[in-house]
């Protein structure tokens, strides 16, 4: 187990990531407007939202001029794979400080939580039921509680109970957008350096070799 300092260390980067302000990860938004390049991009759902300083429009493949009628459903994946990023970033820091659910994962194979390994190879410890739980689980909230097909990402919740109209939230959009993009890298290659390394991220921390190994 890692020092009580390491525990500290850990718990105090999880209220960071907690309170810390989303503009960390954002550029200065570019305004939202009717687009003008062609007739075809103009009809592209929120094409405005994600492209931020210093890369604006970036799309090095030309999907935008060559499938427009695809650029929603991309932006809604992205903005759905970085809400989940984000998730995971924040699940694997908590867990690696040792905060978890008290009690019994499966009582079946006598199984807690605190069981569970840390870093990726922890998903090898959830019974196969327990990993179609969770399928079942998106699978419901995706077709049953909000629609799928919303690509607007607004599910009708708000921003903290708040709701946003105008050009403060295409802000916030832009923030999650880049917000997302930082967590998916964050996640990928913390993924990618426990499998090369060997070590997870609290095996950095107590060992002192975080964020420059000896």
């Amino acid at each position: 187990p890692c020092p009580t300092v390491s525990k500290t260390m850990f718990k105090a980067a999880i209220l960071a990531l907690l309170a810390t302000s989303a503009t960390a990860f954002m550029g200065t938004p570019v305004a939202h407007r009717a687009p003008a390049r062609s007739g075809a991009i103009s009809m592209v759902v929120e094409e405005e939202l994600g492209c931020t300083r210093p890369l604006g429009v970036w799309d090095p493949q030309g999907f935008i001029t060559k499938e427009p009628e695809k650029f929603a459903r991309r932006r809604a994946v992205e903005r759905k794979h970085g809400r989940i990023a984000m998730v995971a970033v924040v699940g694997l820091i908590t867990h690696e400080a040792g905060i978890e659910f008290p009690g019994y994962l499966s009582k079946t194979n006598d199984l807690k939580f605190s069981d569970v390994r840390d870093g990726i190879y922890g998903i090898l410890d959830v019974p196969p039921a327990g990993i179609a739980q969770i399928i079942i689980f998106i699978g419901l909230i995706e077709t049953v509680v909000w629609d799928g097909f919303n690509y607007s990402g607004d599910y009708g919740t708000g921003y903290f109970g708040k709701s946003l109209e105008g050009e403060e939230k295409v802000a916030k959009l832009n923030i999650e957008l880049n917000n997302g993009r930082a967590a998916m890298a964050g996640i990928l290659g913390a993924m990618a350096d426990e499998f090369i390394t060997g070590t997870t991220f609290a095996d950095k921390i107590a060992a002192g070799t975080w964020p420059v190994g000896p």
